[in-house]
Order: structure tokens, then sequence, then C-alpha cells
């Protein structure tokens, strides 16, 4: 039986736009019914065509204002580094050592994890995002804390300890055995626990040794149902520690696939400076890249080449990550703005179906979860928003002047932020309200 039916216009991408017909790649239904049954879309449609499905009794909850859409997916995020965003000054590596890690040390005292967590959690929910692949930190502590937090709230999130055992603070490096019994521990005690999903997560070659990027293909080896997430060539100077301290190997990537990190089940964070050679290797292996345009605008890394990365002739799937706290901001509307600024600056003007595609299906599909989130289709979890694209009285003198629905979404996610996020939904349960909790 239908336990719930949200009406209101809907929009959702069903195709890569990046690759296909823009007119093929998504559905708008401007008087739209979403069924939903145990957590799940049972079906969507033209209210019209399903309003004969509607028991009697059941809620319908009306958005007349709004455009129900999937939670955003956020395909990159640091969930420890939430008090540090906005940290003035210094590049990647100078960052690291200023802010992250004293942050990231905190992260053993569990009642700091737990506090963090269950803030982060909220903020996402404010912000429209439903699911999300969270680093944690080498204490154990820091993944049970966001597992805890998302069960409670029964939201998707990937999330693994980071394994970390050179060139960091004594305070927070493990070793590559205790990196390889951590995990293993994390992962036997989350794994198919509501909807947690473990991420084996080596930070990157920088501060883990051959032996503990050897553990970590191990852990891959032997959980076929776990992923991986890391980063690569985030910044210049990272790329040449990364030649320094694995001179053996041909390049960034090379460092990675040697040690079996590099498949369908991967996604690395940034990949600004990846040579064709190695998008080449990313295409043929099924691994993915996390673009994070606000972490690398604040942290003045460089410009993702978004063209170049999906290139038809040998594409690379690319999700969309805020990347707090070197990103500016949990809104995944203002990490679109941030996504065509920076594309507009390689000579490329996105449109704003290609840009939520990267936020909702794109994002999914980097993290392998296309079949249970990021699209609004029979079948995929209840995780749905409302936005609202009269939220504050620029957005209102905006949409009055929008001739079409792509003008209107594309002035939504450039002039957009929290504001806009009417209400949020996961696995069908009213978790957010904005005009509820003012």
């Amino acid at each position: 039986m239908t336990d719930l039916a949200l009406r209101g216009a809907t929009y959702t991408l069903v195709a890569d736009p990046f690759l296909n017909s823009p007119a093929n790649c998504a559905v708008y239904e401007p008087d739209g019914c979403i069924l939903i049954q145990d957590g799940v879309i049972s079906d969507i449609g033209a209210y019209a065509d399903l309003r004969h499905k509607l028991p009697a009794d059941i809620e319908l909850r009306r958005y007349p204002k709004a455009i129900l859409m999937p939670g955003f997916v956020d395909a990159h995020i640091h969930y420890p580094q939430v008090e540090i965003i906005g940290s003035y000054g210094t590049q990647l590596l100078a960052w690291l050592n200023k802010y992250t890690f004293p942050a990231e040390a905190r992260f053993i005292d569990p009642d700091h994890a737990r506090r963090i967590a269950d803030f982060f959690i909220a903020e996402l929910l404010r912000n429209g995002t439903t699911s999300a692949s969270a680093f944690c930190t080498s204490a154990p502590g820091s993944v049970d804390a966001i597992f805890e937090a998302a069960r409670r709230r029964n939201m998707l999130i990937l999330a693994g300890k980071m394994m970390m055992d050179s060139h960091a603070p004594a305070n927070l490096v493990d070793t590559a055995q205790s990196s390889y019994d951590d995990s293993k521990a994390l992962i036997e005690r989350w794994r198919q626990r509501g909807r947690c999903l473990y991420t084996v997560t080596p930070r990157f070659a920088l501060t883990s040794s051959p032996q503990q990027l050897e553990m970590a293909g191990a852990l891959m080896r032997e959980y076929d149902d776990v992923r991986l997430q890391s980063h690569i060539s985030e910044n210049r100077a990272e790329v040449a520690r990364a030649a320094e301290l694995y001179p053996q190997r041909q390049h960034y990537t090379d460092i990675y696939e040697h040690y079996g990190l590099l498949n369908e089940r991967a996604i690395y964070g940034h990949g600004i400076h990846l040579s064709e050679d190695e998008l080449r290797r990313f295409h043929q292996t099924g691994a993915k890249i996390a673009h994070c345009p606000s972490s690398n605008f604040f942290i003045g890394s460089g410009l993702f080449d978004i063209a170049k990365t999906k290139d038809a002739a040998r594409p690379v799937t690319v999700g969309l990550g805020t990347d707090v706290g070197g990103g500016t901001s949990f809104s995944m509307l203002q990490t679109m703005s941030e996504a065509y600024k920076m594309a507009q600056l390689r000579g490329i003007s996105l449109t704003a179906t290609q840009s939520y595609y990267l936020a909702t299906l794109g994002s999914a599909e980097a993290l392998g979860l296309e079949d249970q989130v990021g699209s609004l289709q029979a079948g995929c979890a209840a995780d749905i928003i409302a936005l609202d694209p009269r939220a504050t009285p620029l957005l209102e003198l905006r949409a009055d002047a929008a001739e079409t629905l792509d003008e209107l979404l594309f002035a939504l996610m450039i002039c957009g932020d929290d504001r806009a996020i009417a209400a949020t939904y996961v696995a069908g349960e009213l978790v957010y309200e904005r005009d509820a909790s003012n």
C-alpha cells in the first residue's frame, strides 16, 4: 500500500547530458506526483495519470510552488573539517599542516566526533543533500560517529577510516597493519547495517607507504561490496611530491593502479592535473572523479577541465563534491555555480541540465549508486527535495523573468543556496522543513 504521495512539479535526470542529447536526459512534469511505499518510490508521473492509484486515506502533500527533485548526492566531503571551513590562506600541502591535521586530531575524543557528526548530517539535510561520500579521520571512532548519526535518519552515507601512516603528525598516523585491522573491523561492524556503506580511504599516496596501499588493495579484494575513495592530482606540488615518493611508477595514477586501487568501485577527488594517459586509464578501469570546484578555487589548486575529462572518445564518470572544509559551502546549488564559473574559465558553458546531472545522477553514478539514489524513478529510494525557485526576493524577481525551465533552473543554481531548500525527505520521511525551523 502507498504510504505517502507528493504532488508538485517534478524534475529528474535519466541519462548523462555530456554524452547524450540533453533533450533526452531530463524528465519534467509540471503537475507531477510521486508515490512512496516503504521508503521507496513506487510510481511517478503526471498527477492526472496517477490520482486514480491514490487510496482515499492517503496522505497527499502538495508543493505547488516548488520543484520536486532527487536529493543531491555529494561525491566528496570531509566531515571532520567542518570547523575549519573558511580558514584563511595557504595552498593544499600547507593547508593540511596548518588547519586540517590539527582539526582531525580532535576526533580521538568520541564526544567531539559525535557532536560534529550530528552537526554535519543536519547541515547536509538543510542543504538538500541526502547522500554523501564522507572522509573521516584515522580514529576509528570517527567512522562510528558518522554512521551512527546517518543511521538515525536512515540516510545513505559512504564513509571510511582515513589510512595514513606516513608524512603526517604522530598523533594522526597509523601503521599499515593497524589501518588494515581497524578498517576490517569497521567493515565487519557496519556492512549491511541500514544504508551505511563502507569506503576504504587512504588519504592519498603522499601519506601512505607502499605497504599501506597494499593493505588497501587487500581490503578491496576481500570485500566486493566496499568502495574506495582518495585524492589525486589536486595540486601541482602534490603531483611532484608523489613522483618523488614513488619514482618507479609512471605517473600518479599508476601508483594507485599498481596497488589494485583503480577500478569501477574507486572515486578520486579533484583530478585537475591528470594527463591524457591518466584519463585514459580512468576510462579503461572504470574509476571515477569527484569534481570539487569551490575547494579548487579557494585553495588555488587549478581549473578542472570537465570537457576534456568527459571526452566522448574515452569519457570518465564525474560526480560533484563540496569538499568541505577546503570547499566553502555545503550547498550543492552553490557548488554547481562554482563549477559553471570554472568551466567558463576553460571556455565551456555548462548547461543547467549538465549541472543538475552532476549534482544528482552523475554523483550517484560516480559512487556506483545510480540504481538507488540520484533519480526520481520507481525502485529508487524516496530521497527527495522540494526546491523553491522563489525562496528569496532576488530569486522571485529572477523567476518571474525566466522564460523557460532551463533558464529558471540555471538562475536558481547561480543565485540560490540553502534557503531554496523548502523540504528534504530521506527514504520517504520528512527530515527537514525550512519554514518549520524558522
